[in-house]
């Protein structure tokens, strides 16, 4: 079998010209099924075009859309100790590392920078759900904790957008110190009397929720995102109760009052604006319109 494959149909393919086709060239809607080719989902910042869904976003293309013109200073990723329990379960813990940095090019989870958005200076963080799921490790820690430090040395907010299945298990105890590190960190930007806001995007959970994802001075979050501790099957297996429909979903945070507001992955860069010269106390910007254009109201959260 493994010859016919290695080695006729390769030759079969050559005589007859085919071509291999890449297998993502096409994404599915998770919703509506709709198959949308990738250079158009790009094109349309990671949003299903038809049905408005919000797919998963690479962290460095966030970071490239939210800054103005794409332009902003990379940080470096911190050097950490690697695989300091010596993990293995079904593989190496150093394995899974390699393998991750191979597919996203990343040396860890978080992404960070200092640009600009709409004038504004800010140091961005991102997670990339890709790198074993976004989650929270000893390098994650020290990068976050580094993004805190920069924006306060900087004089200016810190924006984060979290991604994350929560605390890294493969590293233990040593991931579990990360919650009140980065917290300690946020603590310190607080006093200095700067801005921090988190846009929650999806999924947002574990050890990530229990910490910093959950202590901005405004939560923004991205339409249909998860957000939550623990996942919907455990919390019913726990409790032995079905939840509600939707439960966990940034519309039912919002709702409940979680969140200040659920904004369009389109509209991010914008809003952040506005609240950041709110919570900065800088005049507006004037904003060009006529009689067939209006600027949108700020959303206001609805309070439980």
């Amino acid at each position: 079998m493994n010859w016919i494959t290695n080695y006729v149909r390769p030759k079969i393919n050559s005589m007859l010209g085919r071509r291999e086709v890449p297998e993502n060239l096409w994404i599915k809607c998770p919703e509506t099924g709709e198959m949308v080719f990738h250079r158009d989902l790009e094109e349309n910042k990671w949003v299903i075009p038809q049905s408005g869904f919000h797919m998963k976003m690479p962290a460095k293309a966030r970071l490239k859309d939210l800054f103005d013109g794409g332009i902003y200073e990379a940080f470096p990723q911190p050097k950490v100790a690697q695989d300091p329990l010596k993990f293995r379960d079904s593989k190496k813990y150093s394995d899974r590392l390699r393998d991750s940095r191979a597919k996203t090019e990343l040396d860890d989870t978080i992404v960070a920078g200092l640009g600009q958005v709409q004038g504004i200076k800010l140091v961005a963080v991102a997670h990339e759900f890709n790198f074993i799921g976004g989650s929270l490790g000893i390098a994650a820690g020290e990068a976050i904790v580094k993004a805190f430090e920069r924006a306060i040395a900087e004089k200016c907010p810190l924006v984060m957008f979290p991604a994350s299945g929560g605390a890294r298990m493969q590293e233990g105890i040593l991931s579990l110190m990360q919650l009140p590190r980065t917290t300690v960190a946020l603590n310190m930007l607080k006093e200095a009397g700067l801005p921090y806001i988190v846009v929650l995007t999806n999924p947002t959970t574990g050890g990530v929720t229990a910490s910093y994802a959950m202590l901005g001075d405004i939560h923004m979050a991205e339409p249909g995102a998860e957000i939550g501790f623990a996942g919907k099957r455990v919390i019913e297996q726990t409790l032995r109760e079905k939840l509600p429909e939707g439960f966990q979903t940034s519309e039912y945070l919002l709702e409940h009052g979680m969140v200040d507001m659920v904004v369009k992955r389109h509209d991010i860069p914008e809003t952040l604006a506005r609240v950041l010269n709110i919570l900065m106390k800088k005049p507006a910007k004037a904003v060009k319109r006529d009689a067939a254009t209006e600027l949108a109201p700020l959303p206001v959260a609805a309070r439980a």
